[in-house]
C-alpha cells in the first residue's frame, strides 16, 4: 500500500481542511462536497484524512464491519452475540464514476435464491465503507440513480438490496465526501442539499505559496516514506486533537440564543426545508468542540453558515453558489439584538414572556428583500440588422441599419417552461429524461438471455423457461430446479439524455435588441430544460464571416448559459458556416460517445447572406445533417407582420421540424409535446 500524502503537509486550502476535519469530529454533520478546478488537492486531502481517523473495533470475519459493542441485529453475517473484537484502521472506499448499481449496494445470487432459497449476498462498496469514509470523485458525473442510492443510504444509515421479493439489509454509516469540477456540470439542487457542507477550492495566486506546493510535492514524489516521517509529529498531534474534540462534543452547549441566530439566518437566506438549520446546528457544535469550548458562539454560527448554506442558495441551475457575508453579519446582529431585548424585557418571575422586544414578530427571523437578480429584456433600444448581399426571397431589411456594426450583448428575457423536444426512435444512451431508450431502470417491456452478469431478473420468463425441464432434472421437492440457461434478464424502457447542440444566429438580422433578448430567453429556457433532462449541451454561434464553437459539448449547462449571456451580435449571416461547424462537432462527438444521440437545435430567422449563393450553400449543409440521421428542430425567430418562412424551408432541408418562439412554450395552444421528425422521414 502506498504512503498517503500527509494531511498536515497540504499548503493553504483552509476551508477544505476545516470541512473535512469537522466531519471527522462529528460525522452527523453529513459529509462535505468539495467544488473546485482541477489540480487543487481535492483528492489528496480526502485520501490523507483517512490516516487521521480513529481506529475502529470490528467483529472478526464480519464483512460489514459490525461493532462488537453494539452489533447490527440484522447483519447478514450475524448474529454476533459475545463476539470478539479486533481493531483496524478506518477505511477510505472510492466509488468509481462508472460503477454499477450492484457494485455500489451489493448483489444477490438470484440463481441460488430461486433454487435453494438462500440469500447468497455479495457486499458492495457501501458495506466496505461502513464506519469509514466513502469518497466519490467527480460526483457530478455519477449516474443519477446511483447518487440517489448513495444519499439514501447516507441519510438512513442502512442499505437495502431487493431483487424480486428477496431483500437484504445491512448498516451503512460513513463519512461521505464528494469532489467535483463545476465546469463539467452541476449536481441537482435536491442532491446538493443532501451534502452537509460545501467548500470551494481554487489554486493560490500567491507566488510563494505556489512555490511551497511544488517543493513539497516533489519531495513527496522522491521519497514518500521519508516525507511522511518528517510530518509524523504534526499528524499525530492532529489525530489527538480530533479524538479530543470527539470526546468533548457531547458536552457542548447549544443555547437558545444561538439556535435563534441559526433559524434567523436560514430564514433570511430563504433556504428550503429544515435540513440547513439542523446541519448548521451540528456544524456550529463541532466547531466549538474543535476549538476546545463547551459553548457555541456567534462566530461558530457564522462559520457554520459559510460552510452549510452556499450550495443551498441556488434558486435555479444558473445561480452560482455563494453567500452575501454583509447580509449574514447583519442577520446575526439583528438576531442577537432581538434575543437581548427579549431577555431584558422578561421577568424571571413572570410566566408570560411577551413583554419584551418582539414587535417584529420574528426576532430577526424575518426575510429581508432579496437582491434583484432577475433578467429583464431591454425595451425600445435600437439595434442593428444586416443588409444581405443577396436576398433571393425579395425580403428588404429594415432601413437605416448597417450590416457590419457589432452590438453589445443584451440581457436575455425571462426563461419559460418549454415543450419537450425529443429524438425519435429507441436509443441506448446514458440515463436521462429526454428520449425513449433501453435502460436499466424503467418499465419492463420484455425479457432476454443475460449478457454477462444478471442484474434485473424477469421472474415470469425465468420460471417459464425452467418449467418444461423439471421432470428431466429430477425435481422431487417444492423448490424449482433452475439452471443458468433458464435465467432471463428483464428488458426495460426508460429515458436517455441526449447531446443538445445549439446553433445560434448572432448576425445583424437578429441584433434588434428586443428580438435578441427574446431569442436569448428562449435558448436559456431550452438550456434549463436540458439541465433538467440530464443532457450534454454544446453551443455554436455564427455571424460576420464565420462560425465558432462557443462551447464544446459539456455537462455544464451553467457554462453554456454564461457564454450565451456574453454573446455579441452583428454582421452578416453565414448560416452554412454555422451548420458545417455543427456537423464537425457532431462527427467528433459520435466517435467519443457513440451511444449518445444528438439533437440539433438551430435558432435563426432563416436568412443566409454573405458569399456566393449563401442560401444554396446553407441547403447543402443542412442536407449533410439529414444524411447523418441527425434529429433537428429549427426555432423560427422571424418576427413582424410579413414573414418569409425561411426557417421552415431550412427545417425541411434538415429533415426536422420548425417551431416559432411562441410555439416553443409548453403552455401554448399548439400542444404540450412536439417530437422531432426523424431524419429520413419524408419532408
Amino acid at each position: 500500500m502506498s504512503t498517503p500524502y500527509p494531511f498536515t503537509a497540504i499548503v493553504g486550502q483552509d476551508d477544505l481542511r476545516l470541512g473535512l476535519l469537522l466531519n471527522a469530529v462529528s460525522p452527523a454533520v453529513g459529509g462535505v462536497l468539495v467544488r473546485g478546478e482541477k489540480g487543487t488537492a481535492k483528492s489528496t486531502a480526502v485520501r490523507a484524512l483517512a490516516a487521521l481517523m480513529p481506529e475502529v473495533s470490528v467483529v472478526p470475519g464480519c464483512r460489514f464491519s459490525c461493532d462488537p459493542g453494539s452489533p447490527d441485529p440484522a447483519c447478514p453475517d450475524g448474529p454476533h452475540a459475545d463476539a470478539a473484537a479486533v481493531s483496524r484502521a478506518a477505511r477510505t472506499v472510492e466509488l468509481p464514476v462508472g460503477a454499477s448499481e450492484d457494485r455500489l449496494v451489493g448483489a444477490l445470487d438470484i440463481e441460488r435464491a430461486l433454487s435453494e432459497g438462500v440469500k447468497a449476498f455479495e457486499p458492495g462498496l457501501l458495506a466496505d465503507a461502513h464506519r469509514g469514509i466513502l469518497y466519490v470523485d467527480e460526483v457530478n458525473l455519477l449516474h443519477d440513480h446511483l447518487v440517489d442510492l448513495l444519499l439514501d443510504a447516507a441519510a438512513m444509515g442502512a442499505s437495502y438490496v431487493e431483487r424480486e421479493g428477496v431483500s437484504v439489509r445491512h448498516a451503512a454509516r460513513f463519512l461521505l465526501v464528494g469532489t467535483m469540477n463545476p465546469e463539467e456540470g452541476e449536481l441537482r439542487p435536491q442532491l446538493l442539499d443532501r451534502f452537509g457542507l460545501t467548500v470551494e477550492v481554487a489554486a493560490s495566486r500567491d507566488t510563494d505559496e505556489r512555490v511551497e506546493v511544488v517543493r513539497r510535492r516533489l519531495a513527496y514524489d522522491d521519497d514518500p516514506e521519508g516525507f511522511a516521517a518528517r510530518w509524523a509529529a504534526e499528524e499525530s498531534a492532529l489525530r489527538e486533537r480530533i479524538a479530543t474534540a470527539r470526546a468533548l462534543l457531547p458536552q457542548v452547549l447549544l443555547g437558545d440564543g444561538v439556535l435563534r441566530q441559526i433559524a434567523a439566518t436560514c430564514a433570511a437566506f430563504e433556504v428550503d426545508g429544515m435540513r440547513a438549520d439542523i446541519v448548521m446546528a451540528r456544524t456550529a457544535t463541532a466547531l466549538a468542540a474543535w476549538a476546545g469550548r463547551e459553548e457555541v458562539t456567534a462566530d461558530d454560527v457564522r462559520q457554520a453558515a459559510l460552510l452549510a448554506l452556499p450550495h443551498r442558495r441556488r434558486r435555479n441551475p444558473f445561480d452560482a453558489p455563494g453567500l452575501d457575508e454583509d447580509k449574514l453579519d447583519q442577520t446575526l446582529d439583528e438576531a442577537a439584538g432581538d434575543q437581548g431585548r427579549n431577555d431584558e424585557g422578561r421577568n424571571d418571575d413572570d410566566p408570560d414572556p411577551d413583554g419584551g422586544g418582539n414587535d417584529d414578530g420574528g426576532g430577526g427571523g424575518g426575510v429581508p428583500p432579496q437582491a434583484d437578480g432577475d433578467r429583464t429584456p431591454s425595451q425600445g433600444e435600437g439595434g442593428s440588422d444586416d443588409t444581405p448581399s443577396r436576398a433571393p426571397e425579395g425580403a428588404p431589411d429594415a432601413p437605416g441599419r448597417s450590416a457590419g456594426a457589432e452590438q453589445q450583448p443584451v440581457a436575455s428575457a425571462e426563461p419559460f417552461r418549454t415543450k419537450m423536444l425529443s429524438v425519435p426512435g429507441l436509443g441506448e444512451g446514458a440515463a436521462g429524461r429526454r428520449s425513449r431508450a433501453r435502460t436499466e431502470h424503467g418499465r419492463t417491456t420484455g425479457a432476454r438471455r443475460p449478457r454477462g452478469a444478471l442484474t434485473k431478473l424477469h421472474l415470469a420468463a425465468t420460471v417459464q423457461a425452467a418449467a418444461p425441464h423439471q421432470r428431466a432434472r429430477g425435481r422431487s421437492g417444492r423448490g424449482l430446479v433452475v439452471r443458468r440457461d433458464d435465467l432471463r434478464q428483464a428488458t426495460r424502457e426508460g429515458r436517455e439524455g441526449n447531446l443538445v447542440l445549439f446553433v445560434v444566429d448572432a448576425s445583424g438580422s437578429m441584433a434588434a435588441r428586443q428580438r435578441m433578448s427574446a431569442v436569448k430567453g428562449a435558448v436559456l429556457s431550452l438550456l434549463l430544460d436540458a439541465y433538467q433532462r440530464r443532457d450534454k449541451v454544446g453551443l455554436v454561434t455564427f455571424r460576420g464571416k464565420d462560425a465558432e464553437v462557443a462551447l464544446p459539448p459539456t455537462s455544464s449547462v451553467d457554462a453554456a448559459a454564461s457564454r450565451l449571456e456574453s454573446l455579441p451580435t452583428g454582421g452578416r449571416t453565414p448560416l452554412a458556416a454555422g451548420l458545417l461547424k455543427a456537423h464537425d462537432v457532431l462527427r467528433v462527438e459520435r466517435l467519443r460517445d457513440p451511444s449518445r444521440r444528438p439533437l440539433l437545435v438551430v435558432v435563426t430567422d432563416g436568412r443566409a447572406t454573405g458569399g456566393p449563393e449563401p442560401v444554396a450553400l446553407a441547403g447543402r449543409a443542412a442536407r449533410l445533417h439529414r444524411a447523418e440521421g441527425t434529429a433537428s428542430v429549427v426555432v423560427d425567430c422571424e418576427s413582424g407582420y410579413v414573414r418569409l418562412g425561411l426557417a421552415g424551408e431550412l427545417a425541411r432541408e434538415l429533415g426536422g421540424t420548425a417551431v416559432t418562439l411562441d410555439e416553443l412554450r409548453a403552455d401554448s395552444i399548439a400542444g404540450l409535446v412536439k417530437d422531432v421528425t426523424a431524419a429520413g422521414r419524408a419532408a
